[in-house]
């Protein structure tokens, strides 16, 4: 009995237990109070389903009770580790739902949660197992009683156990320095927790805020606005709540911070998720809109019966690499000309199909002439599958100078840029079939004819050429990849010989939430560039799969330039030497016999090729098709 009376009593000002003839006047005044902040209401709420004593089926009824319908993608509940030490961290701008939705969701996924939460949610019962309760008030009293729930905290995570907590401590909400709606300063106890238990962290985000009138009550003071967070509650009801569970964040990329960055990195990283671009089917865009020249519809695919003459006339040592069907052969513009514009067709084809594109019928220009052409052709099906596009840059310089490098239309460079370089060739133009993207394996092959390649002409130990972020990526993910990149994988030396000749717009990333520039991050590895770009994108798309290529190559950026002319496309200069890369990525494509040979060739004090490097054909003229 005394029980019922304690939970009735959970939402009253003034508890029916205390009244007596003193203080009748402060009991009708608080059941006013009740009325008017919606606690009789929240209290009919509970009492309907207040026999629901098991915390999870409690936190469900709630939800249904309130109509409240938790949108969250199903991918996005995998990325809750089923088990083992785990910290979950959000931003608060609802109150107490944040907290009762959360819990609702991970209580599905495991048991072993526990909420550090404002000491006002454990006056519930059902919900006293499974929350560990602090007073979010900054005052001393609120420290020293927050030591042992701390401790509580640290020990739990120690165990095995996973911890929802809201590092704010309070409700989102204006100050009079800035008018934007976001958690105040997150607090240092959350960095320790992470930093002594060596737990990964989650980072979830809510989208949306409570109303007006509540903002402005808490610029008056914050007790008032805590008073008013039942109203908020119960305004939500039969409304969506919309919240995104980020990537897993590894404890390893939180070690080197201190305890102030690795709040701002958690911040980052919960309030990034809030500029991800809606998925929607987006009207098409007239050309003239996009900044485009009218696109061309697309040449007819030539002939099967004269690409596979043209094959078979190719010469047996051409061939680079045999892999089942497919087959990898590199070849000049004179010996392939109906190869060559099918080509140029499948290169329009996907790179339209990627938001780029030249808009012409056909992707070829007049470096196609004396480039090398390496491409996939499957025997069965009897078509190419893709290719790349290799410059000789030593031979093309010799012959052309720079004018004869498509990376000139790109970036300016100095003389001494490749004469630092030395024998390189510049990489570009690679696509593979829309129909053959689902699997790694032909990007793969296509590196491996390159390895091939290398290996027999090892003196080009450098590899050079643009890598594209295509219009598909948010504004947001190709400055912060750009940024990133430029920051951590700047190679000076080279940097400060090339510049851009339409340099790209690369502004100070700024995330609504946090409200200094994000400036000071440092991402540990690709993998953890990955993870931000994916939080963005709600495609959840990483780093594009070709620049990744590069970059596990040992690749280094060295500026961005937006190509007019290719759709605005975002194009990095990227630099790999090959003597840098890791031997067992080398041996992937190039093989253990071929690795050999290229380490040897630059070992001894000769290097003498093995093999002459290929003599371009005299250029043939290529008939343009549409």
């Amino acid at each position: 009995m005394e029980r019922h009376i304690r939970e009735q009593d959970i939402f009253s000002i003034c508890p029916a237990t205390a009244l007596n003839r003193k203080n009748i006047n402060r009991f009708h005044l608080a059941g006013a109070l009740e009325h008017l902040l919606g606690l009789r209401r929240c209290s009919a709420i509970y009492q309907s389903i207040g026999h629901h004593r098991d915390p999870a089926a409690f936190l469900r009824h709630l939800l249904k009770a309130l109509g409240i319908r938790p949108t969250c993608a199903s991918a996005d509940t995998q990325r809750i580790p089923p088990r083992g030490p785990c910290v979950v961290v959000s931003n608060h701008p609802f109150g107490g739902l944040d907290g009762i939705v959360l819990a609702e969701l991970l209580l599905t996924i495991r048991a072993d949660i526990k909420i550090l939460a404002n000491s006002m949610l454990n006056r519930i019962p059902q919900l006293r197992e499974i929350t560990i309760p602090v007073d979010p008030f900054q005052t001393g009293t609120a420290l020293r009683s927050n030591i042992a729930p701390l401790r509580e905290a640290m020990v739990w995570v120690e165990n095995g156990g996973l911890l929802l907590v809201f590092p704010a401590g309070e409700v989102s909400h204006p100050t009079l320095r800035s008018p934007e709606i976001a958690d105040p300063p997150w607090h240092r106890f959350v960095a320790r927790i992470i930093r002594r238990t060596g737990a990964n962290v989650i980072p979830v985000y809510f989208k949306g805020c409570n109303r007006w009138p509540f903002q402005l009550a808490g610029l008056f003071h914050p007790r008032l606005r805590t008073a008013l967070l039942a109203r908020e509650l119960l305004a939500r009801q039969g409304k969506p709540i919309e919240l995104k569970i980020g990537n897993l964040i590894h404890h390893r990329w939180l070690r080197n911070y201190s305890d102030d960055q690795m709040l701002k990195y958690l911040r980052f990283r919960t309030y990034v998720m809030g500029h991800a671009r809606p998925l929607r089917a987006a009207a098409p865009i007239p050309a003239v809109f996009r900044g485009l020249k009218q696109r061309r519809p697309l040449a007819d695919p030539q002939p099967r019966e004269v690409c596979r003459r043209e094959l078979l006339q190719l010469p047996g040592d051409q061939l680079l690499v045999q892999s089942g069907n497919f087959a990898v052969w590199h070849a000049q513009a004179a010996q392939i000309p109906h190869l060559l514009l099918e080509i140029g067709r499948l290169r329009e084809t996907t790179f339209r199909l990627a938001g780029e594109g030249t808009g012409r019928a056909c992707d070829l220009d007049r470096f196609d002439t004396h480039y090398t052409h390496l491409f996939i052709w499957d025997t069965e099906k009897e078509q190419i599958i893709g290719a790349y596009r290799l410059g000789l840059a030593d031979q093309i310089l010799a012959r052309q100078g720079k004018k004869g490098l498509y990376t000139n239309t790109l970036f300016h460079s100095r003389s001494d840029f490749f004469d630092k370089l030395g024998p390189a060739l510049e990489l570009g133009r690679s696509f593979v079939h829309p129909d053959y993207q689902k699997s790694y394996s032909p990007l793969l092959l296509l590196w491996k004819g390159i390895g091939a390649f290398v290996a027999r002409y090892p003196r080009y130990r450098m590899l050079f050429g643009p890598v594209s972020i295509s219009n598909d990526y948010s504004d947001l993910s190709r400055r912060l990849m750009a940024t990133t990149l430029l920051r951590h994988a700047q190679t000076h030396d080279l940097a400060m010989m090339v510049r851009p000749r339409n340099p790209a717009k690369l502004k100070p990333v700024r995330i609504r939430g946090c409200r200094s520039m994000v400036h000071d991050l440092h991402f540990q590895d690709l993998k953890e560039i990955g993870a931000v770009v994916s939080d963005i994108e709600l495609a959840q798309k990483e780093v594009p799969v070709l620049l990744r290529q590069y970059l596990n190559l040992g690749g280094q950026l060295l500026a961005f330039n937006v190509d007019k002319h290719f759709s605005k496309v975002l194009d990095g200069l990227i630099v790999v030497d090959l003597l840098q890369t890791e031997r067992k990525t080398l041996a992937r494509y190039m093989g253990a016999e071929g690795l050999s040979a290229f380490r040897a060739y630059h070992s001894s004090d000769t290097q003498a090729d093995p093999a002459p490097a290929p003599r371009p054909l005299a250029a043939p003229v290529l008939r343009q098709a549409g």
